[in-house]
């Protein structure tokens, strides 16, 4: 199974791994659910709309990053399990 990741755990930044699956799932654990939950979510589901990316597995572990950082943490994820042959 192919499986990419990309990020850090570190404050103001997050950890993404991708990998395929039968169906698209993302699950978010964050620091700041509370408030941001349904942001990180359409994020998340907006860049794999943009990269027609389906039936894939997505762990977001946030620490407070913005969105320009998850959706690049994302992109670079989903290249490196694309790459991991």
């Amino acid at each position: 199974m192919k499986k990419g990741a990309a990020g850090s755990k570190e404050s103001n930044d997050c950890y993404i791994t991708v990998e395929e699956a039968n169906s698209t799932e993302i699950i978010i654990d964050s620091i700041v659910a509370a408030f941001f939950y349904d942001q990180i979510k359409e994020t998340v589901e907006e860049t794999l709309k943009e990269m027609k990316i389906s039936n894939v597995k997505v762990t977001v572990l946030d620490k407070g990053a913005l969105d320009y950082t998850i959706k690049s943490r994302l992109v670079s994820a989903i290249k490196r399990m694309k790459e991991n042959v």
